[in-house]
């Protein structure tokens, strides 16, 4: 007669069970070292001075004494921020114009795109050779072409529409080049929602744009939060059109970051504060609007 130890199996099955799970969060400790170093790599440069920044010290009060050498070249450090500073001014009108330009472009190609995606997930569309999917895939793929190509393209056209050194030129092109993943993004949230709630909502008096302000809209808003969120970040970060087509009045924070040279090389520790006050308006609004993107992430992944 054969004899199991349930006891015996019961605690293998623990010791794997632990096993996997200790595997598991340590790979996702070590991944989230990996994302996290550029960041805190930043921040520490930006409290060195240039002799610590050249060794390569990275731990604060063990490797080197944190001061505010970069952010007093800003301007930004305590003791300067009650003092005129020409360079927080420039600082502050670069994040101004950031600002503006980012979001406005995002919320533009959010409703834009918006518009496309509800477009092609509800109704059928025929240009030439082209159905719905072709033309979704159109739109994706125009992030696969580089930005280089437009350059001279976009240069002559805006300095003959006088638009170099716009603010309306800038989002013109900014929404340009975000509306293709909006349009990606949006058109798989509106597939998420079933087509009878719209029938429902025909049936009780609403018109096509009553259904799809009062019905579709308010399903789908964590998702479009979540493509404004994404088209805000490629906006703040981009850099190729800011310095091709600004130059003193509607230049970018990026265009600034970059600019931190000198003839003896370049300030690291004023490229890495520039680069954390950067960085503080996306974390603030990533933190704000958490609970949207969130849910807008899971509806694409039950997608």
């Amino acid at each position: 007669m054969v004899r199991i130890d349930f006891e015996k199996y019961g605690r293998g099955q623990r010791i794997r069970w632990w096993a996997m799970r200790l595997a598991v969060y340590g790979l996702l400790v070590i991944w989230a070292c990996v994302c996290l170093f550029p960041l805190f790599w930043t921040v520490s440069t930006s409290f060195k001075t240039a002799a610590d920044v050249m060794r390569g010290n990275l731990i604060p009060w063990f490797n080197f004494a944190p001061n505010w050498l970069g952010w007093r070249s800003l301007g930004l450090s305590p003791d300067t921020i009650p003092q005129i500073s020409t360079v927080r001014d420039e600082f502050m009108r670069r994040l101004w114009n950031s600002v503006i330009i980012s979001v406005t472009a995002s919320a533009l190609a959010v409703v834009l795109g918006s518009l496309a995606a509800y477009g092609l997930s509800r109704f059928s569309y025929k240009f030439g050779h082209m159905r719905n999917s072709d033309i979704s895939f159109f739109f994706l793929s125009q992030l696969i072409m580089p930005p280089v190509v437009l350059a001279l393209p976009f240069l002559v056209l805006y300095k003959e529409l006088a638009l170099l050194d716009t603010y309306a030129g800038m989002i013109a092109v900014y929404t340009l080049m975000v509306l293709p993943i909006v349009v990606w993004i949006m058109r798989d949230q509106f597939a998420t929602i079933p087509v009878e709630l719209e029938e429902a909502a025909l049936v009780d008096g609403l018109s096509i744009w009553g259904a799809f302000a009062r019905i579709i809209v308010p399903l789908v808003l964590p998702g479009m939060v979540a493509a404004f969120l994404l088209a805000l970040i490629l906006c703040w970060n981009e850099y190729f059109f800011a310095a091709l087509l600004t130059s003193t009045n509607t230049n970018t924070l990026p265009v600034m970051i970059a600019s931190q040279t000198g003839s003896q090389g370049i300030n690291w520790w004023s490229m890495a504060a520039l680069s954390t006050a950067g960085i503080l308006p996306l974390v603030i609004v990533g933190v704000v609007l958490e609970k949207h993107i969130i849910a807008g992430m899971t509806a694409g992944a039950v997608k």
